[in-house]
């Protein structure tokens, strides 16, 4: 399917108002250009954030599964749900923005305080899965944060490759074209002038 033609005023107006988009065409591809380095650097540092918080919370969680391990052999699972508190965790998430794309940048996790007294080893283990829940907070912060950007390269690499290599090149044409249509009406208008000076002259020549 081609695509539509442009709907360009005829003649000199015509010719600026392609002028106009191509510039503005053209800005905007440069800008495009921008946002993409742009975000590609900050994509590269949040892809090392992510993968640090990966190995943090995969290693938070390996160590609070084998205090709880110990936990239920010693004191058995009835003694882990007493020690469990009767409140949920919160989280609290901070955003960033790069180049109008907002993303997470970090998070807390709050957990409630412990009911009761417990052992040593409930304990560890307790203290273990907080920090293994505080790993997995930040682990899910970073690789939203990955998803969002990479999402946005994507989306504008599409928006560029659509001005660079759709866009700008129909309004080139499109400016040729008005262009040489133009040069050949003054050539003819040219011409047309010259002839009929030349008629004017020839009677008084004659004469």
């Amino acid at each position: 399917m081609s695509p539509r033609r442009l709907a360009v005023p005829p003649g000199r107006a015509g010719r600026l108002w392609l002028t106009r988009r191509l510039a503005v065409a053209r800005r905007g591809a440069d800008l495009l250009d921008r946002k993409l380095q742009v975000l590609q650097g900050e994509l590269d540092r949040r892809r090392s954030a992510a993968a640090r918080a990966a190995a943090e919370w995969q290693s938070r969680q390996a160590d609070a599964d084998s205090w709880l391990l110990r936990a239920a052999l010693l004191g058995g699972e009835r003694a882990i749900r007493l020690a469990a508190p009767d409140t949920l965790a919160e989280v609290t998430i901070s955003h960033a923005a790069t180049m109008g794309v907002r993303y997470p940048a970090g998070a807390a996790c709050a957990t409630p305080s412990p009911r009761g007294e417990v052992g040593p080893v409930l304990a560890a283990a307790r203290e273990a899965h907080r920090a293994a829940l505080a790993a997995a907070v930040r682990h899910a912060a970073a690789a939203e944060a990955l998803r969002v950007l990479e999402a946005e390269m994507v989306t504008t690499r599409y928006r560029l490759r659509a001005v660079r290599d759709r866009w700008i090149p129909r309004l080139e044409q499109a400016l040729a074209e008005v262009t040489f249509a133009i040069e050949e009406l003054e050539r003819a208008d040219a011409a047309r002038l010259r002839l009929a000076a030349a008629a004017r002259d020839r009677p008084s020549a004659a004469g």
